[in-house]
């Protein structure tokens, strides 16, 4: 396929863009169906009078049609999105991306999706809807899924579906009381539980923890047995968050900012902050997952996206505690420039 592009590339440039642009435009429309040609010029970025030819064609060609309420993807339409999904990906490049990205991080795989979650939102929403169908691939019985929470994290939830004949019991990695709710990581398996048709158990413990706090709460029956099973987790989902931003949300003493400045932190993951070459900087008092259980008997799911967030996203991966990233086009090339660092 890589010659065939290259070919094509050579001899019909501008047809491929246009190709190109006609699958964006046909991609955005079935995952806001239904969907105005406002709406389209909002996600994709791409003029309005564009836009007007394009659906004109588009429609001509019974790929969608209009409704009171917008426009809809017909059969043949989502036919030619399923046809033309991989070819997108070697047209644009992606593929070339998650191999670079595979072998930069010595890691089992890597997911790009198209696009930038910074400025679109609908990205952060792919970012899910990949998670969650690599998850429906590898799930083969009834296993326990740990999550962190955040906003990536909710996008997973809110992307997740019942894996057929198996039921999953969701955990929190960690404590969050104190997040907004929404984001709050037993909010989200609760979520992930109620969509997969599944099982949950909660941690509402709070995060961070002071020390005689922690020391209080782990030796609670309840707890400890609810953190052996976190613990026990088959498969592990969590997000990478900005060192600084992360910080800031979690109301961190300005002593504990003001080491994380001096240390250049960069990234934060399961309470523990990380510099641009992977070292730990500062670690946070949590309940649930710790990096050192990060063993071979999980399997992590590494989801983070955002040209904002390739610094973050390089650092940690650095760990090597990862088999699985998915993130996006934008993080991807900022991760892979030169500039990067």
């Amino acid at each position: 396929m890589k010659d065939l592009i290259n070919a094509q590339k050579m001899i019909y440039p501008d047809l491929l863009e246009v190709m190109q642009k006609r699958f964006t435009i046909l991609y955005t429309i079935s995952l806001f169906e239904p969907i105005g040609r406002r709406g389209i010029v909002e996600q994709t970025g791409f003029t309005e009078r564009f836009i007007r030819n394009e659906i004109d064609l588009l429609q001509n060609q019974n790929l969608v049609q209009m409704t009171t309420k917008g426009m809809l993807i017909t059969e043949i339409g989502k036919d030619i999105i399923t046809n033309l999904h991989e070819f997108n990906r070697e047209l644009s490049g992606i593929s070339k991306l998650e191999i670079q990205l595979k072998k930069k991080f010595d890691i089992q795989k890597v997911i790009v999706v198209p696009g930038d979650c910074d400025h679109h939102e609908f990205i952060k929403q792919e970012l899910g809807r990949a998670t969650v169908q690599y998850l429906k691939k590898i799930v083969d019985r009834n296993v326990t899924i740990a999550a962190t929470g955040g906003t990536t994290m909710a996008a997973v939830a809110d992307a997740m579906v019942p894996f057929e004949k198996y039921e999953c019991v969701f955990v929190p990695a960690r404590g969050g009381i104190g997040e907004k709710v929404e984001n709050q990581a037993n909010t989200i398996v609760a979520k992930m539980a109620k969509a997969e048709k599944g099982n949950y158990h909660l941690l509402h413990v709070p995060d961070p923890l002071s020390e005689p706090l922690y020391q209080s709460l782990i030796n609670e029956s309840s707890i400890a047995e609810t953190l052996k099973i976190i613990k026990g987790a088959s498969f592990v989902i969590h997000g990478i968050g900005d060192a600084l931003t992360m910080a800031a949300r979690r109301k961190t003493p300005e002593h504990v900012k003001e080491k994380l400045i001096a240390q250049k932190a960069v990234s934060e993951a399961f309470g523990y902050y990380f510099d641009i070459d992977g070292n730990i900087v500062h670690k946070v008092r949590t309940l649930g997952i710790q990096l050192e259980d990060l063993t071979k008997t999980n399997f992590v799911l590494t989801v983070a996206g955002g040209k904002s967030k390739a610094r973050a996203i390089a650092s940690y991966m650095i760990q090597g505690k990862s088999n699985v990233l998915i993130t996006d086009e934008a993080a991807a090339i900022a991760i892979l420039s030169k500039n990067n660092k």
